[in-house]
């Protein structure tokens, strides 16, 4: 996948990045409630399962917007990948720890949930940290906590902060006015992502939500 190089001198964001990054090195979160109601009900009716339906959509967003792709590459050159895939945490019940799998995005729903499955199947029951190999450079992170409908969720990076990349976190959803919400929370670098961007980011998403109908029956 390729990386494309930023030349920061003549970055229209230039002003803003190296303020964020350096004088005032900041990130931040920002949490929403987002309506799954027809969603839900619908992919109920397909037997689908929830999680990985939200990871597909938080790709499909993070892939629509460079400034979620944005990072330093391993020799710390600032660029943005063409496209970035998501690693995703899933829960084991046995000894209440965690795995970080990873599943190579596809533009289409229905081959990104069977590569998902099939991730699921061969490396779901090995309790380890990270137990599917070879990770790329190009993804970013997804979890979930679904015991709590949380309404503010914070990440706090312990690094010399110049993580740029998106980091999501989903709760439980839960029943309000006849309606079916989850929380959603988006954790971001400020050096490249305003709160429009986040905003936008998090309309987007509520969009391809409400209009499921256009790419859940794909094939």
């Amino acid at each position: 996948m390729k990386f494309n190089l930023i030349d920061i001198e003549n970055w229209n964001r230039k002003p803003y990045f190296e303020h964020y990054l350096n004088s005032v090195r900041c990130t931040y979160s920002m949490t929403a409630n987002i309506e799954i109601t027809n969603l839900l009900h619908e992919i109920k009716l397909k037997d689908l399962k929830l999680y990985p339906t939200l990871i597909y959509i938080l790709a499909t967003v993070v892939n629509n917007h460079k400034e979620f792709r944005t990072c330093f590459d391993e020799n710390g050159n600032l660029g943005y990948w063409d496209s970035m895939s998501p690693s995703y945490t899933i829960f084991h019940k046995e000894n209440e720890t965690f795995s970080s799998i990873w599943t190579e995005y596809d533009e289409s729903f229905s081959r990104f949930y069977t590569a998902y499955l099939d991730d699921i199947k061969n490396h779901g029951n090995i309790m380890k940290f990270t137990p599917k190999l070879n990770e790329p450079a190009n993804t970013f992170p997804i979890s979930s906590i679904p015991w709590v409908s949380f309404t503010g969720f914070n990440l706090n990076v312990y690094n010399d902060g110049k993580y740029l990349l998106p980091i999501f976190t989903t709760g439980k959803y839960f029943e309000q006015n006849s309606k079916i919400f989850i929380p959603m929370s988006v954790q971001v670098h400020h050096a490249v992502c305003d709160g429009y961007h986040i905003s936008r980011f998090i309309n987007e998403v509520q969009e391809v939500i409400l209009n499921y109908q256009t790419w859940l029956g794909d094939k």
